[in-house]
Protein backbone atom coordinates (compact mmCIF):
# COMPACT_ATOMS: atom_id res chain seq x y z
CA UNK A 1 0.00 0.00 0.00
CA UNK A 2 1.34 3.20 -0.76
CA UNK A 3 2.58 4.97 2.77
CA UNK A 4 1.03 8.04 1.60
CA UNK A 5 -2.79 6.78 1.45
CA UNK A 6 -1.69 4.41 4.74
CA UNK A 7 -1.10 7.55 6.48
CA UNK A 8 -4.18 8.85 5.32
CA UNK A 9 -6.24 5.99 6.59
CA UNK A 10 -4.80 6.18 10.17
CA UNK A 11 -5.06 9.45 10.06
CA UNK A 12 -8.99 9.04 9.69
CA UNK A 13 -8.96 6.04 11.65
CA UNK A 14 -7.28 7.95 14.64
CA UNK A 15 -10.03 10.90 14.25
CA UNK A 16 -13.14 8.37 14.47
CA UNK A 17 -11.33 7.49 17.75
CA UNK A 18 -11.10 10.51 19.05
CA UNK A 19 -14.42 11.71 18.06
CA UNK A 20 -15.91 7.98 19.30
CA UNK A 21 -14.07 8.93 22.82
CA UNK A 22 -15.26 12.61 22.87
CA UNK A 23 -18.55 11.80 22.35
CA UNK A 24 -18.69 9.02 25.14
CA UNK A 25 -16.92 12.17 27.55
CA UNK A 26 -19.73 14.67 26.01
CA UNK A 27 -22.38 11.92 27.08
CA UNK A 28 -20.70 11.26 30.43
CA UNK A 29 -20.60 14.85 31.26
CA UNK A 30 -24.21 15.40 29.81
CA UNK A 31 -25.64 12.10 32.16
CA UNK A 32 -23.20 13.47 35.34
CA UNK A 33 -24.65 17.39 34.71
CA UNK A 34 -28.20 16.24 34.70
CA UNK A 35 -27.88 13.87 37.64
CA UNK A 36 -26.09 16.95 39.95
CA UNK A 37 -28.57 19.17 38.57
CA UNK A 38 -31.66 17.10 39.17
CA UNK A 39 -34.08 18.70 41.58
CA UNK A 40 -36.55 15.45 41.89
CA UNK A 41 -33.22 13.85 43.96
CA UNK A 42 -31.12 15.23 46.77
CA UNK A 43 -27.80 13.81 45.92
CA UNK A 44 -24.97 14.65 48.34
CA UNK A 45 -21.28 13.65 48.13
CA UNK A 46 -18.76 13.57 51.41
CA UNK A 47 -15.36 13.00 52.07
CA UNK A 48 -13.80 10.15 53.60
CA UNK A 49 -14.51 11.57 56.83
CA UNK A 50 -18.37 12.19 56.41
CA UNK A 51 -18.33 16.08 55.54
CA UNK A 52 -20.29 17.25 52.78
CA UNK A 53 -18.34 18.27 49.48
CA UNK A 54 -21.48 18.20 47.07
CA UNK A 55 -24.65 19.36 47.43
CA UNK A 56 -26.64 19.42 44.63
CA UNK A 57 -29.30 21.40 43.22
CA UNK A 58 -32.13 18.89 44.07
CA UNK A 59 -30.79 19.02 48.04
CA UNK A 60 -30.99 22.89 47.65
CA UNK A 61 -34.61 22.45 46.79
CA UNK A 62 -35.67 19.60 49.23
CA UNK A 63 -33.39 20.73 52.24
CA UNK A 64 -33.96 24.88 51.84
CA UNK A 65 -29.90 25.26 51.84
CA UNK A 66 -27.85 26.72 49.50
CA UNK A 67 -24.75 24.66 48.60
CA UNK A 68 -22.72 27.09 50.14
CA UNK A 69 -23.82 26.69 53.40
CA UNK A 70 -23.22 23.15 53.74
CA UNK A 71 -20.36 22.25 51.48
CA UNK A 72 -17.15 21.24 54.28
CA UNK A 73 -19.07 22.95 56.95
CA UNK A 74 -21.47 20.02 57.91
CA UNK A 75 -22.28 16.00 57.66
CA UNK A 76 -25.46 14.29 56.36
CA UNK A 77 -26.29 13.51 60.07
CA UNK A 78 -26.39 17.08 61.31
CA UNK A 79 -29.52 17.16 58.69
CA UNK A 80 -31.33 14.06 59.87
CA UNK A 81 -33.61 13.64 62.87
CA UNK A 82 -30.71 13.44 65.96
CA UNK A 83 -32.55 10.63 68.23
CA UNK A 84 -32.87 8.12 64.46
CA UNK A 85 -29.05 9.41 64.13
CA UNK A 86 -28.37 8.17 68.05
CA UNK A 87 -30.26 5.00 67.45
CA UNK A 88 -28.51 4.28 64.18
CA UNK A 89 -25.09 4.67 65.84
CA UNK A 90 -26.38 2.70 68.89
CA UNK A 91 -27.13 -0.11 66.68
CA UNK A 92 -24.07 -0.44 65.01
CA UNK A 93 -22.13 -0.52 68.21
CA UNK A 94 -23.70 -3.33 69.20
CA UNK A 95 -23.36 -4.95 66.14
CA UNK A 96 -19.33 -4.12 65.20
CA UNK A 97 -18.70 -4.49 69.11
CA UNK A 98 -16.91 -0.74 68.84
CA UNK A 99 -17.98 2.18 70.06
CA UNK A 100 -19.44 4.27 66.81
CA UNK A 101 -20.06 8.20 67.63
CA UNK A 102 -23.23 10.18 65.90
CA UNK A 103 -21.87 11.29 62.50
CA UNK A 104 -19.97 9.12 61.87
CA UNK A 105 -21.89 5.65 61.57
CA UNK A 106 -22.66 5.70 57.95
CA UNK A 107 -18.68 5.20 57.91
CA UNK A 108 -18.19 2.75 60.02
CA UNK A 109 -21.61 1.30 58.25
CA UNK A 110 -20.12 0.89 54.81
CA UNK A 111 -16.76 -0.07 56.00
CA UNK A 112 -18.45 -3.14 57.72
CA UNK A 113 -21.13 -4.13 55.37
CA UNK A 114 -19.04 -2.65 51.69
CA UNK A 115 -22.45 -2.93 50.06
CA UNK A 116 -25.28 0.38 49.41
CA UNK A 117 -27.92 0.57 51.66
CA UNK A 118 -31.29 1.69 51.80
CA UNK A 119 -32.80 3.60 55.05
CA UNK A 120 -36.01 5.43 55.80
CA UNK A 121 -34.82 8.74 57.84
CA UNK A 122 -36.05 11.87 58.75
CA UNK A 123 -34.18 14.90 57.28
CA UNK A 124 -35.24 18.06 59.04
CA UNK A 125 -34.76 21.33 56.47
CA UNK A 126 -32.85 24.55 56.74
CA UNK A 127 -37.05 26.37 58.74
CA UNK A 128 -36.55 22.80 61.06
CA UNK A 129 -39.57 21.52 59.00
CA UNK A 130 -39.51 17.54 59.02
CA UNK A 131 -40.35 15.54 56.12
CA UNK A 132 -39.43 11.68 55.48
CA UNK A 133 -36.97 10.48 53.06
CA UNK A 134 -35.98 7.27 51.34
CA UNK A 135 -32.23 7.53 51.36
CA UNK A 136 -30.06 5.22 49.27
CA UNK A 137 -25.87 5.33 50.61
CA UNK A 138 -23.15 4.05 48.86
CA UNK A 139 -19.39 3.70 49.42
CA UNK A 140 -16.85 5.82 47.01
CA UNK A 141 -13.64 4.00 46.55
CA UNK A 142 -10.74 4.45 44.58
CA UNK A 143 -8.55 2.50 41.57
CA UNK A 144 -7.50 1.02 45.07
CA UNK A 145 -10.31 0.26 46.66
CA UNK A 146 -9.96 2.52 49.52
CA UNK A 147 -12.79 4.53 50.86
CA UNK A 148 -12.85 7.88 49.81
CA UNK A 149 -16.21 9.33 50.57
CA UNK A 150 -20.04 8.69 50.36
CA UNK A 151 -23.01 9.06 48.30
CA UNK A 152 -26.23 9.78 49.58
CA UNK A 153 -29.18 10.12 47.06
CA UNK A 154 -32.45 10.79 48.61
CA UNK A 155 -36.18 11.07 47.68
CA UNK A 156 -39.36 13.09 49.46
CA UNK A 157 -41.29 9.92 51.28
CA UNK A 158 -44.14 12.05 52.76
CA UNK A 159 -46.42 11.75 49.77
CA UNK A 160 -46.42 8.08 50.00
CA UNK A 161 -46.14 8.48 53.41
CA UNK A 162 -49.31 9.90 53.62
CA UNK A 163 -50.91 7.82 51.54
CA UNK A 164 -49.97 4.52 53.62
CA UNK A 165 -51.67 7.32 57.10
CA UNK A 166 -54.65 7.84 55.00
CA UNK A 167 -54.69 4.17 53.71
CA UNK A 168 -54.57 2.89 57.34
CA UNK A 169 -57.03 5.25 58.87
CA UNK A 170 -59.28 4.53 55.92
CA UNK A 171 -59.18 0.42 56.92
CA UNK A 172 -59.59 1.13 60.44
CA UNK A 173 -62.82 3.21 59.99
CA UNK A 174 -64.16 0.41 57.97
CA UNK A 175 -63.32 -1.96 59.98
CA UNK A 176 -64.84 -0.30 62.71
CA UNK A 177 -67.97 0.55 60.58
CA UNK A 178 -68.25 -3.08 59.74
CA UNK A 179 -67.54 -4.29 63.51
CA UNK A 180 -70.38 -1.75 64.41
CA UNK A 181 -72.76 -3.05 61.64
CA UNK A 182 -72.34 -7.24 62.62
CA UNK A 183 -72.79 -5.84 66.41
CA UNK A 184 -75.75 -3.45 65.52
CA UNK A 185 -76.98 -6.76 63.58
CA UNK A 186 -76.42 -9.17 66.19
CA UNK A 187 -78.15 -7.36 68.91
CA UNK A 188 -81.08 -6.54 66.94
CA UNK A 189 -81.57 -10.55 66.20
CA UNK A 190 -81.59 -11.29 69.76
CA UNK A 191 -84.54 -8.40 70.57
CA UNK A 192 -86.36 -9.47 67.79
CA UNK A 193 -86.47 -12.89 69.32
CA UNK A 194 -88.30 -11.53 72.25
CA UNK A 195 -92.01 -9.89 70.62
CA UNK A 196 -91.41 -12.90 68.08
CA UNK A 197 -91.55 -15.87 70.67
CA UNK A 198 -94.91 -13.81 71.98
CA UNK A 199 -96.33 -13.69 68.43
CA UNK A 200 -95.63 -17.34 67.49
CA UNK A 201 -96.34 -18.50 70.78
CA UNK A 202 -100.05 -17.12 71.35
CA UNK A 203 -100.24 -18.19 67.67
CA UNK A 204 -99.83 -21.96 68.28
CA UNK A 205 -102.24 -21.28 71.72
CA UNK A 206 -105.22 -20.03 69.32
CA UNK A 207 -104.24 -22.96 66.63
CA UNK A 208 -104.68 -25.75 69.36
CA UNK A 209 -106.94 -23.60 71.53
CA UNK A 210 -110.95 -24.65 72.90
CA UNK A 211 -112.98 -23.70 70.86
CA UNK A 212 -111.65 -24.52 68.03
CA UNK A 213 -111.14 -21.37 65.28
CA UNK A 214 -113.52 -21.16 62.58
CA UNK A 215 -112.10 -22.42 59.01
CA UNK A 216 -111.53 -18.25 58.26
CA UNK A 217 -109.37 -17.81 62.14
CA UNK A 218 -107.66 -20.96 61.16
CA UNK A 219 -106.30 -19.75 57.60
CA UNK A 220 -105.31 -16.28 59.46
CA UNK A 221 -103.43 -17.99 62.13
CA UNK A 222 -101.65 -20.34 59.70
CA UNK A 223 -100.79 -17.04 57.74
CA UNK A 224 -99.51 -15.69 61.11
CA UNK A 225 -97.62 -18.40 62.08
CA UNK A 226 -95.98 -18.81 57.93
CA UNK A 227 -94.76 -15.23 58.88
CA UNK A 228 -93.35 -15.33 61.96
CA UNK A 229 -91.67 -18.64 61.37
CA UNK A 230 -89.82 -17.21 58.08
CA UNK A 231 -89.24 -14.09 60.22
CA UNK A 232 -87.58 -16.57 62.70
CA UNK A 233 -85.47 -18.24 59.75
CA UNK A 234 -84.67 -14.52 58.35
CA UNK A 235 -83.42 -13.55 61.95
CA UNK A 236 -81.35 -16.44 62.73
CA UNK A 237 -79.49 -16.18 59.31
CA UNK A 238 -78.13 -12.56 59.91
CA UNK A 239 -77.35 -13.41 63.40
CA UNK A 240 -75.20 -16.23 62.06
CA UNK A 241 -73.63 -13.66 59.21
CA UNK A 242 -73.33 -11.04 61.69
CA UNK A 243 -71.24 -13.31 63.90
CA UNK A 244 -69.22 -14.30 61.37
CA UNK A 245 -68.23 -11.29 60.06
CA UNK A 246 -67.69 -9.45 63.86
CA UNK A 247 -65.02 -12.69 64.84
CA UNK A 248 -67.01 -13.61 67.57
CA UNK A 249 -68.00 -17.32 65.43
CA UNK A 250 -66.32 -19.44 67.82
CA UNK A 251 -65.49 -22.71 66.28
CA UNK A 252 -64.40 -25.91 68.22
CA UNK A 253 -62.08 -28.63 65.33
CA UNK A 254 -62.31 -31.88 66.27
CA UNK A 255 -63.54 -35.24 64.29
CA UNK A 256 -66.59 -35.00 62.98
CA UNK A 257 -67.95 -38.81 61.74
CA UNK A 258 -70.11 -38.20 58.87
CA UNK A 259 -72.07 -40.77 59.00
CA UNK A 260 -73.73 -39.55 62.00
CA UNK A 261 -73.92 -36.30 60.73
CA UNK A 262 -75.45 -37.27 57.57
CA UNK A 263 -77.82 -39.83 59.14
CA UNK A 264 -79.40 -36.77 61.42
CA UNK A 265 -79.45 -34.22 58.34
CA UNK A 266 -81.19 -36.93 56.45
CA UNK A 267 -84.05 -37.32 59.26
CA UNK A 268 -84.70 -33.19 59.00
CA UNK A 269 -85.06 -33.23 55.28
CA UNK A 270 -86.45 -36.16 54.17
CA UNK A 271 -90.09 -35.28 55.02
CA UNK A 272 -89.84 -32.48 53.48
CA UNK A 273 -88.53 -33.89 50.11
CA UNK A 274 -91.35 -36.62 50.34
CA UNK A 275 -93.96 -33.51 50.65
CA UNK A 276 -92.68 -32.60 47.30
CA UNK A 277 -91.81 -35.53 46.04
CA UNK A 278 -88.28 -35.11 45.82
CA UNK A 279 -85.96 -38.88 45.93
CA UNK A 280 -82.99 -38.53 48.20
CA UNK A 281 -80.19 -41.08 48.57
CA UNK A 282 -77.19 -40.74 50.52
CA UNK A 283 -73.59 -42.79 50.78
CA UNK A 284 -72.97 -45.85 52.70
CA UNK A 285 -69.73 -45.83 54.91
CA UNK A 286 -67.82 -49.18 54.81
CA UNK A 287 -65.20 -47.72 57.88
CA UNK A 288 -65.74 -45.08 60.01
CA UNK A 289 -64.93 -41.83 58.02
CA UNK A 290 -64.06 -38.32 59.71
CA UNK A 291 -63.61 -35.13 59.03
CA UNK A 292 -62.05 -32.33 61.21
CA UNK A 293 -64.43 -29.67 61.75
CA UNK A 294 -67.09 -28.55 63.73
CA UNK A 295 -69.60 -30.77 64.04
CA UNK A 296 -72.71 -28.04 64.44
CA UNK A 297 -71.44 -26.21 61.88
CA UNK A 298 -70.76 -29.04 59.27
CA UNK A 299 -74.52 -30.14 60.00
CA UNK A 300 -75.97 -26.85 59.43
CA UNK A 301 -73.62 -26.24 56.15
CA UNK A 302 -74.90 -30.05 54.80
CA UNK A 303 -78.58 -29.05 56.27
CA UNK A 304 -78.45 -25.54 54.07
CA UNK A 305 -76.82 -27.71 50.94
CA UNK A 306 -79.96 -29.87 50.98
CA UNK A 307 -82.78 -27.64 51.81
CA UNK A 308 -82.03 -25.71 48.92
CA UNK A 309 -81.44 -29.06 46.37
CA UNK A 310 -84.73 -29.58 47.59
CA UNK A 311 -86.32 -26.53 47.26
CA UNK A 312 -85.62 -25.38 43.89
CA UNK A 313 -85.56 -28.82 42.51
CA UNK A 314 -88.22 -30.13 39.71
CA UNK A 315 -91.03 -32.00 40.53
CA UNK A 316 -90.48 -35.70 41.53
CA UNK A 317 -86.47 -34.61 40.67
CA UNK A 318 -83.56 -36.10 43.27
CA UNK A 319 -81.03 -35.42 45.85
CA UNK A 320 -78.11 -37.51 45.58
CA UNK A 321 -75.45 -37.30 48.66
CA UNK A 322 -72.16 -38.46 47.31
CA UNK A 323 -68.64 -38.91 49.25
CA UNK A 324 -65.56 -39.06 47.69
CA UNK A 325 -62.82 -40.77 49.61
CA UNK A 326 -60.08 -40.93 46.85
CA UNK A 327 -58.56 -37.45 47.59
CA UNK A 328 -55.37 -37.96 49.42
CA UNK A 329 -55.99 -35.72 52.57
CA UNK A 330 -59.21 -33.92 52.51
CA UNK A 331 -62.76 -35.57 52.20
CA UNK A 332 -65.50 -34.35 49.28
CA UNK A 333 -69.01 -34.27 49.88
CA UNK A 334 -71.32 -33.49 46.67
CA UNK A 335 -74.85 -32.78 46.36
CA UNK A 336 -76.42 -33.18 43.36
CA UNK A 337 -79.82 -32.49 42.01
CA UNK A 338 -82.34 -32.57 39.51
CA UNK A 339 -83.12 -28.81 39.42
CA UNK A 340 -83.13 -26.24 36.71
CA UNK A 341 -79.43 -25.47 37.24
CA UNK A 342 -77.54 -21.82 36.76
CA UNK A 343 -76.14 -20.01 33.80
CA UNK A 344 -72.28 -18.79 34.03
CA UNK A 345 -74.04 -14.83 34.92
CA UNK A 346 -76.09 -16.60 37.86
CA UNK A 347 -72.85 -18.33 39.48
CA UNK A 348 -71.02 -15.15 39.20
CA UNK A 349 -73.15 -14.03 41.69
CA UNK A 350 -74.05 -17.14 43.59
CA UNK A 351 -72.12 -16.59 47.10
CA UNK A 352 -73.43 -12.50 47.15
CA UNK A 353 -75.53 -11.35 50.08
CA UNK A 354 -79.11 -11.34 49.85
CA UNK A 355 -79.04 -11.70 45.52
CA UNK A 356 -81.70 -14.63 45.08
CA UNK A 357 -80.49 -14.98 41.39
CA UNK A 358 -83.83 -13.62 40.31
CA UNK A 359 -85.91 -15.65 42.43
CA UNK A 360 -87.24 -13.10 43.97
CA UNK A 361 -90.67 -12.68 41.98
CA UNK A 362 -90.49 -16.67 42.45
CA UNK A 363 -92.89 -19.17 44.82
CA UNK A 364 -90.28 -20.00 46.32
CA UNK A 365 -89.19 -17.53 49.57
CA UNK A 366 -85.52 -16.84 50.63
CA UNK A 367 -83.26 -14.43 52.17
CA UNK A 368 -80.36 -15.07 50.00
CA UNK A 369 -78.38 -15.32 52.63
CA UNK A 370 -77.90 -18.99 53.44
CA UNK A 371 -75.07 -19.52 50.57
CA UNK A 372 -73.40 -16.89 52.12
CA UNK A 373 -73.35 -17.85 55.98
CA UNK A 374 -72.52 -21.70 54.00
CA UNK A 375 -69.35 -20.45 52.33
CA UNK A 376 -67.92 -18.50 55.17
CA UNK A 377 -68.67 -21.48 57.66
CA UNK A 378 -66.70 -23.68 55.55
CA UNK A 379 -63.79 -21.28 55.33
CA UNK A 380 -63.56 -20.95 58.63
CA UNK A 381 -63.40 -24.17 59.43
CA UNK A 382 -60.55 -24.99 56.74
CA UNK A 383 -62.58 -26.45 54.40
CA UNK A 384 -63.52 -25.33 50.50
CA UNK A 385 -66.57 -24.87 48.55
CA UNK A 386 -67.43 -25.17 44.97
CA UNK A 387 -70.61 -25.35 42.46
CA UNK A 388 -70.70 -27.28 39.23
CA UNK A 389 -74.20 -26.34 37.12
CA UNK A 390 -75.84 -26.47 33.77
CA UNK A 391 -78.32 -24.55 33.23
CA UNK A 392 -81.32 -27.20 32.20
CA UNK A 393 -79.59 -29.89 34.05
CA UNK A 394 -79.21 -29.35 37.71
CA UNK A 395 -76.06 -28.67 39.84
CA UNK A 396 -73.56 -29.70 42.12
CA UNK A 397 -72.62 -28.14 45.21
CA UNK A 398 -69.53 -29.60 46.88
CA UNK A 399 -67.51 -29.33 50.34
CA UNK A 400 -64.24 -30.68 51.26
CA UNK A 401 -62.83 -30.91 54.62
CA UNK A 402 -59.51 -32.08 55.96
CA UNK A 403 -59.51 -36.02 56.94
CA UNK A 404 -59.25 -36.72 60.32
CA UNK A 405 -58.04 -39.85 62.30
CA UNK A 406 -60.75 -41.07 64.91
CA UNK A 407 -60.91 -39.59 68.61
CA UNK A 408 -57.62 -41.16 70.24
CA UNK A 409 -58.52 -44.17 72.88
CA UNK A 410 -56.16 -44.91 75.54
CA UNK A 411 -53.39 -46.17 74.63
CA UNK A 412 -52.53 -49.59 76.45
CA UNK A 413 -50.31 -47.99 78.96
CA UNK A 414 -53.04 -45.21 79.74
CA UNK A 415 -55.21 -48.17 80.65
CA UNK A 416 -52.93 -49.27 83.19
CA UNK A 417 -52.38 -46.28 84.65
CA UNK A 418 -55.98 -45.21 84.57
CA UNK A 419 -56.96 -48.97 86.28
CA UNK A 420 -54.19 -48.60 88.35
CA UNK A 421 -56.29 -45.26 90.23
CA UNK A 422 -59.38 -47.22 89.70
CA UNK A 423 -59.01 -49.31 93.10
CA UNK A 424 -61.97 -47.50 95.19
CA UNK A 425 -62.76 -48.80 98.82
CA UNK A 426 -65.62 -50.95 99.33
CA UNK A 427 -68.19 -48.97 100.08
CA UNK A 428 -67.56 -45.81 98.61
CA UNK A 429 -70.53 -43.80 97.26
CA UNK A 430 -71.40 -43.55 93.73
CA UNK A 431 -70.99 -40.20 92.73
CA UNK A 432 -72.65 -38.89 89.17
CA UNK A 433 -71.15 -36.59 86.59
CA UNK A 434 -73.12 -34.80 83.61
CA UNK A 435 -71.18 -34.74 80.37
CA UNK A 436 -72.46 -31.90 77.41
CA UNK A 437 -71.64 -32.76 74.61
CA UNK A 438 -73.41 -33.06 70.95
CA UNK A 439 -70.41 -34.84 69.32
CA UNK A 440 -71.57 -38.93 69.75
CA UNK A 441 -67.67 -39.91 69.47
CA UNK A 442 -66.14 -37.54 72.08
CA UNK A 443 -69.38 -39.13 74.46
CA UNK A 444 -68.48 -42.57 73.48
CA UNK A 445 -64.94 -41.88 74.71
CA UNK A 446 -65.54 -40.12 77.96
CA UNK A 447 -68.07 -43.26 78.45
CA UNK A 448 -65.68 -45.21 77.99
CA UNK A 449 -62.56 -43.40 80.65
CA UNK A 450 -66.26 -43.19 83.23
CA UNK A 451 -66.97 -46.94 83.25
CA UNK A 452 -63.33 -47.73 84.39
CA UNK A 453 -64.15 -46.04 87.69
CA UNK A 454 -66.43 -48.54 89.18
CA UNK A 455 -67.65 -44.97 91.59
CA UNK A 456 -69.04 -43.38 88.81
CA UNK A 457 -71.89 -43.08 87.09
CA UNK A 458 -72.01 -40.98 83.45
CA UNK A 459 -75.24 -38.63 82.78
CA UNK A 460 -75.31 -37.10 78.70
CA UNK A 461 -77.01 -33.98 77.54
CA UNK A 462 -76.54 -33.08 73.67
CA UNK A 463 -77.10 -29.17 73.80
CA UNK A 464 -76.16 -26.52 76.81
CA UNK A 465 -80.19 -26.31 77.13
CA UNK A 466 -80.85 -29.81 78.22
CA UNK A 467 -77.70 -29.86 80.09
CA UNK A 468 -78.91 -27.38 82.55
CA UNK A 469 -82.10 -28.74 83.06
CA UNK A 470 -80.32 -32.37 83.69
CA UNK A 471 -77.96 -30.68 85.79
CA UNK A 472 -80.98 -28.85 88.33
CA UNK A 473 -83.11 -32.24 88.31
CA UNK A 474 -79.92 -34.45 89.19
CA UNK A 475 -77.35 -32.20 90.77
CA UNK A 476 -74.33 -34.03 89.99
CA UNK A 477 -70.89 -33.66 91.59
CA UNK A 478 -69.16 -32.47 88.66
CA UNK A 479 -70.28 -31.40 85.19
CA UNK A 480 -67.96 -31.71 81.86
CA UNK A 481 -69.13 -29.33 80.13
CA UNK A 482 -67.85 -29.41 75.60
CA UNK A 483 -67.56 -24.95 74.75
CA UNK A 484 -69.07 -25.14 71.24
CA UNK A 485 -72.42 -26.38 71.89
CA UNK A 486 -75.67 -26.15 69.47
CA UNK A 487 -77.61 -23.11 70.50
CA UNK A 488 -76.46 -22.29 74.08
CA UNK A 489 -72.66 -22.36 73.88
CA UNK A 490 -70.95 -24.20 77.34
CA UNK A 491 -69.83 -20.71 78.43
CA UNK A 492 -73.00 -19.75 78.78
CA UNK A 493 -74.73 -22.58 80.39
CA UNK A 494 -71.74 -22.44 82.95
CA UNK A 495 -73.15 -19.20 83.82
CA UNK A 496 -76.86 -19.86 84.39
CA UNK A 497 -75.94 -22.58 86.53
CA UNK A 498 -73.59 -21.04 88.81
CA UNK A 499 -76.40 -17.75 88.51
CA UNK A 500 -78.63 -20.75 89.70
CA UNK A 501 -78.48 -21.43 93.71
CA UNK A 502 -79.20 -25.01 93.32
CA UNK A 503 -76.18 -25.26 91.10
CA UNK A 504 -73.52 -22.66 91.70
CA UNK A 505 -71.95 -25.07 94.12
CA UNK A 506 -71.12 -27.99 91.24
CA UNK A 507 -67.70 -27.85 89.54
CA UNK A 508 -67.82 -27.29 85.71
CA UNK A 509 -65.08 -28.78 84.29
CA UNK A 510 -64.84 -27.52 80.40
CA UNK A 511 -64.04 -29.89 77.71
CA UNK A 512 -62.77 -28.41 74.39
CA UNK A 513 -61.23 -28.48 71.46
CA UNK A 514 -60.44 -24.99 71.51
CA UNK A 515 -56.70 -25.54 72.56
CA UNK A 516 -54.49 -22.19 71.78
CA UNK A 517 -53.52 -20.73 75.23
CA UNK A 518 -55.99 -17.21 75.29
CA UNK A 519 -58.86 -19.93 74.45
CA UNK A 520 -58.13 -21.91 78.08
CA UNK A 521 -57.53 -18.50 80.24
CA UNK A 522 -60.20 -16.57 78.71
CA UNK A 523 -62.39 -20.15 79.86
CA UNK A 524 -61.19 -20.15 83.28
CA UNK A 525 -61.60 -16.39 83.67
CA UNK A 526 -65.33 -17.26 82.80
CA UNK A 527 -65.73 -19.24 85.81
CA UNK A 528 -64.54 -22.79 84.29
CA UNK A 529 -63.19 -25.26 87.61
CA UNK A 530 -60.76 -26.52 85.09
CA UNK A 531 -59.75 -26.94 81.24
CA UNK A 532 -59.00 -29.97 79.37
CA UNK A 533 -58.16 -29.87 75.67
CA UNK A 534 -59.31 -32.31 73.26
CA UNK A 535 -57.42 -35.16 71.94
CA UNK A 536 -57.94 -35.99 75.81
CA UNK A 537 -54.64 -37.19 78.09
CA UNK A 538 -56.06 -39.44 80.56
CA UNK A 539 -53.92 -39.10 83.01
CA UNK A 540 -54.30 -35.16 83.07
CA UNK A 541 -58.54 -35.74 82.95
CA UNK A 542 -58.17 -38.55 85.88
CA UNK A 543 -56.51 -35.69 88.11
CA UNK A 544 -58.77 -32.63 87.28
CA UNK A 545 -61.98 -35.04 87.47
CA UNK A 546 -60.70 -36.40 90.85
CA UNK A 547 -59.20 -32.31 92.20
CA UNK A 548 -62.97 -31.51 90.89
CA UNK A 549 -65.00 -34.45 93.21
CA UNK A 550 -62.72 -33.82 96.18
CA UNK A 551 -64.09 -30.20 95.99
CA UNK A 552 -67.33 -31.69 95.14
CA UNK A 553 -67.56 -33.64 98.60
CA UNK A 554 -66.23 -31.27 101.29
CA UNK A 555 -69.10 -28.73 99.39
CA UNK A 556 -71.83 -31.09 99.75
CA UNK A 557 -70.76 -32.18 103.15
CA UNK A 558 -70.89 -28.12 104.21
CA UNK A 559 -74.16 -27.86 102.80
CA UNK A 560 -75.72 -31.31 104.44
CA UNK A 561 -73.74 -29.87 107.72
CA UNK A 562 -71.89 -32.90 107.93
CA UNK A 563 -68.31 -33.42 108.18
CA UNK A 564 -66.16 -33.24 104.73
CA UNK A 565 -64.47 -37.09 103.80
Amino acid sequence: MDPTVARAALARDTDSTDAGVRNLLLKAGALQNAILTSANFSIIATDEKGIIQLFNVGAERMLGYRADEVVNRISPSDIHDPQEVRARAAALTRELGTVIAPGFEALAFKASREIEDIYELTYIAKDGSRFPAIVSITALRDDYGVIIGYLLIGTDNSVRKRVESELKEAMAAAEKANRAKSDFLSSMSHELRTPLNAILGFAQLLETGAPSPTPMQKRNIEQILKAGWYLLELINEILDLALIESGKLTLSKEPVLLAEVMLECRAMIEPQARQRGIGMTFPHFDEPTYVNADRTRVKQVLINLLFNAVKYNRPQGTVAVECDLSLPDSIRINVRDTGVGLSPEQLAQLFQPFNRLGQKAGVEEGTGIGLVVTKRLVERMGGTIGVESVAGEGSVFWIEFEKAQAPRLPTPEQEQAALARQQTPDGTPLRTLLYVEDNPANLELVEQLVARRSDLRLLSAADGSLGIEYARACLPEVILMDINLPGLSGIEAMKILHADPTTSHIPIIALSANAIPRDVEKGLEAGFFNYITKPIVVEKFMDALDAALSVAAKTRGNLDGAPAP
